[in-house]
């Protein structure tokens, strides 16, 4: 949610930002909501000041019926303003609520997503002496993708992956987490981007698969209709990405200073429905309702934010180059980068097999628009003030499984091991 303080001191660049993420925000019908609450606001204050008056007035003796009477005049007033004015409350709220945060200025300004900007591209494409297969090629071949079996018993976008493929994922996993934990490596990262931030390195953690309805609000990530699938009787939700397990861990609490930043990088299975993309993506492992994913997530203070965005978006790039894929930088639009973010980028990775880039990763930097309704905050030289938040993609593991297989596929099939990953898999040469 955005300050409202902002939207009462310039609610022109309010109105202007939110149009820029195709979001039409009446500013004026909202001020004056949000001066009919500060006047009523004022006027239960007053009537709980002349309350207190009149229960001080009533200590130590008997009192006069007149003031007995005034009394219960006051409290049912009272009453009916404060119910007055939690509508009037929630009712403000909810359309707060509605506002995009506010782009950088550096974002681009787009309509679509085919706005966005990429800004350079990276690494080589492979090249074959062969006609490159697709992924699900390759892994349904070798029994390792079995599509036809999960959708018996699943329905579709669901699959069962086996064998080396399997080895695979546990490699990245274990390469990632040892990475993202070693202090030197976040040094490194930081001494190349000129960040002035500290070198903490990211604690793992296994988060929740599940959330209550409020916390996932407030986070506004909570996508109902075409994301996420929902448990009615227990007031829970799948969560759709593992980041929704993690920045709303701190719901309602203030961190210390001292603690800060504080970095994880998360692992869980993830529930999508993609609704929308029938048609789309549907065969092997690009766009599945459930998928694994490791995910960073970092509560910083104001002035450092932004740094560890920058931060993060390296971290990202480092782990793509050391697997060797060839990607393309891409600077989201403000059309594309989400309602909470103030600014995103992706990275998208060449398929060898499909002579294509796809989504494998994104960074999302929220300032404290997500903090705000989740409420979580610090303390800075004795102030109190909302912590700032990111997350980013380490990898979605069935994305980057493919990539992988497409990129280093050979022409029997197999499909050599990326060099970083072969102290993980007992040197094998080969999958």
């Amino acid at each position: 949610m955005i300050d409202i303080q902002l939207l009462r001191e310039n609610p022109e660049l309010v109105a202007q930002k939110s149009a820029q993420k195709q979001v039409n925000v009446d500013t004026k019908k909202l001020l004056e909501l949000d001066e009919q609450y500060r006047e009523m606001l004022q006027s239960t204050e007053k009537l709980r000041q002349e309350r207190n008056e009149i229960s001080d007035q009533m200590k130590g003796g008997k009192p006069e019926p007149e003031l007995i009477e005034k009394g219960k005049q006051i409290k049912q007033a009272l009453q009916e303003i404060e119910e007055q004015l939690d509508t009037l409350k929630a009712e403000l709220n909810e359309s707060l609520k509605k506002i995009p945060n506010l782009a950088m200025d550096h974002v681009p300004i787009g309509e679509t997503e085919e706005d966005n900007v990429v800004e350079y591209s990276r690494g080589e494409k492979p090249k074959f002496s062969f006609e490159p297969k697709t992924h699900w090629e390759i892994l349904e071949s070798r029994g390792m993708l079995d599509k036809e079996r999960a959708a018996k018993i699943s329905g579709s976008r669901f699959v069962y992956l086996k064998g080396s493929v399997v080895q695979l994922q546990f490699a990245i996993m274990q390469w990632v987490m040892d990475k993202l934990s070693d202090t030197e490596f976040i040094q490194e990262l930081i001494d190349e981007n000129n960040l002035n931030i500290s070198a903490k390195p990211f604690t793992p953690i296994l988060p929740p698969q599940m959330l209550r309805t409020e916390p996932y609000q407030a986070s506004a990530r909570l996508n109902a209709e075409e994301v996420t699938y929902g448990i009615e009787q227990d007031d829970l939700w799948l969560n759709a990405s593992a980041e929704h397990t993690l920045c709303t861990m701190y719901w309602n609490e203030i961190l210390p200073a001292e603690e800060l930043p504080i970095r994880y990088i998360g692992y869980a299975t993830s529930f999508r429905r993609e609704a929308g993309t029938y048609g789309k993506d549907t065969e092997g492992i690009i766009r599945l309702h459930q998928f694994d994913k490791l995910e960073m997530e970092i509560f910083s203070s104001a002035a450092s934010g932004f740094d560890e965005h920058k931060l993060a978006i390296a971290i990202q790039e480092k782990l793509v180059q050391s697997l060797g894929l060839h990607y393309n930088f891409v600077r989201k639009s403000t059309a594309d980068i989400g309602k909470p973010n103030a600014a995103g980028i992706d990275i998208d990775c060449w398929f060898a097999g499909q002579q294509r880039y796809i989504e494998t990763h994104t960074a999302d930097y929220m300032t404290d628009y997500q903090a705000r309704d989740l409420n979580v905050r610090t303390k800075i030289d004795g102030q109190t003030e909302l912590v700032h938040t990111n997350d980013a993609t380490a990898f979605a593991l069935s994305r980057i499984l493919a990539a992988i297989v497409e990129h280093y596929q050979n022409e029997d099939m197999s499909i050599s091991t990326p060099e970083v990953l072969k102290p993980y898999l007992g040197g094998r040469e080969r999958l």
